[in-house]
C-alpha cells in the first residue's frame, strides 16, 4: 500500500515590506521545498520554533494556502492539478484542527449546530434523528456528555471547546486529521487530557495525523515520525526514536536540549534572508567554510534523513 500524502517538493515564498513605508521587498521563504510522506494510520510530528514554516505547511497540504510549486498527492489524487468537484470530494477526507477553538469555533451556534454542520453538508447522516444521533456519538467519543448540545463556545472551557473542535474535525470520518498547534493556548494541565485524547483516537481508528508543534515531548508522545523545520526548511527527519535518541542535525540537538530544560530558547527561527548554504550557518557551533556558500541535501536511508555536512 503506498502513501495516502505526499508531499513533494512545496514552496511557498511571500514578497513584504522592510518597514511600513519601504519600498524595497524582501522574499520570506515561509516554506522551502519541503517533502515528505505519510502512510495510513501514520502520525507524523512536524517541529521546529515559531517562524519555521510549521504552520504555512499545514496549511498548504489541505490548500487554504496555495503553494507557489510543487505537489501534493492524496489518496493518489494531485491537488493542485485536480478540478473543483474533486477537491471538494477529497475536502471531506481532509480535516484541520486550529491552535484556537474559540476562533475557530462559530460563536452563534451552539455545540449540537457545530457538530451537526458538516454532518449535514457531507451526507453523513439521514434526517433528522439520524443527525442526532450521529452528533451525540462523535460528542460522547470526544469525552463530552449530552449536556453540551445545548451550550454555546463563550460558555465552556478552552479544553471543552477543544474537544468540540476535534468532534467537528471527525464528523465527517476523515482520513487525514492536521492538527496545528492544538494545545498550545491551553493550561498545562489540560494539554495532557487533549494530547490523551489524540492518543486514544489514534488507537481506535486508522486517521492518519499531521500534529504540528514546538513542544518536542508532546510530538514525542505521539508521533511514529519526526520532521524538524528550520526556516522552511527541512533539517532532520526519521522515525521518532531514531530522531530523539540520535539526533543528527544540531537544530535539532539544540531543541531536545532546551525541551529537557537544559536552556531556554531565545530567538524565533524567522524566515528572512537565508544564507546562500545551509540556513543554520549563523547559529551553528559545528559549521565550516562549506556550509556557508552550499546548501545540504536531505541524506541517508529512510529511517533518518538529515541535511548536514557533518552529521555523520
Amino acid at each position: 500500500m503506498g502513501p495516502l500524502l505526499s508531499v513533494l517538493d512545496v514552496r511557498k515564498h511571500y514578497e513584504v515590506r522592510r518597514t511600513l513605508f519601504s519600498v524595497t521587498k524582501e522574499t520570506i521563504r515561509a516554506v522551502d521545498g519541503v517533502s515528505f510522506h505519510l502512510g495510513v494510520g501514520e502520525t507524523l510530528g512536524v517541529v521546529g520554533e515559531s517562524g519555521s514554516g510549521k504552520s504555512t505547511l499545514a496549511r498548504c497540504v489541505l490548500l487554504l494556502e496555495r503553494p507557489d510549486s510543487g505537489e501534493i498527492v492524496f489518496d493518489n489524487v494531485s491537488l493542485l492539478t485536480a478540478g473543483g468537484e474533486e477537491v471538494k470530494r477529497l475536502r471531506r477526507r481532509m480535516q484541520i484542527i486550529f491552535q484556537d477553538p474559540y476562533s475557530s469555533l462559530n460563536p452563534r451556534m451552539k455545540v449540537r449546530e457545530i457538530i451537526a454542520e458538516p454532518v449535514r453538508f457531507h451526507g453523513m447522516a439521514k434526517g433528522r434523528a439520524d443527525v442526532e444521533a450521529r452528533v451525540g456519538e462523535i460528542l460522547r467519543s470526544v469525552g463530552l456528555d449530552e449536556d453540551f448540545l445545548r451550550k454555546y463556545p463563550h460558555e465552556m472551557s478552552g479544553g471543552q471547546r477543544q474537544r468540540v473542535a476535534i468532534g467537528r474535525a471527525l464528523a465527517t470520518e476523515p482520513a487525514l486529521v492536521i492538527a496545528d498547534e492544538p494545545v498550545s493556548s491551553l493550561d498545562v494541565s489540560i494539554q495532557a487530557q487533549i494530547v490523551n485524547l489524540f492518543l486514544d483516537i489514534r488507537e481506535r481508528s486508522e486517521i492518519s495525523m499531521v500534529f504540528v508543534s514546538h513542544d518536542l515531548n508532546i510530538v514525542r508522545f505521539l508521533s511514529d515520525r519526526i520532521l524538524v523545520l528550520y526556516k522552511g526548511k527541512v533539517v532532520e527527519i526519521g522515525a521518532r526514536d531514531e530522531v530523539f535518541l540520535n539526533p543528527f542535525h544540531p537544530y535539532t540537538r539544540m531543541l531536545i536540549r532546551a525541551s529537557q530544560g537544559d536552556f531556554a530558547l531565545r530567538e524565533e527561527a524567522t524566515n528572512g534572508a537565508l544564507p546562500l548554504g545551509c540556513p543554520y550557518y549563523d547559529k551553528c557551533e559545528d559549521r565550516k567554510r562549506k556550509c556557508a556558500g552550499e546548501a545540504p541535501e536531505l541524506t541517508g536511508d529512510e529511517d533518518h534523513k538529515v541535511a548536514c555536512f557533518h552529521a555523520f
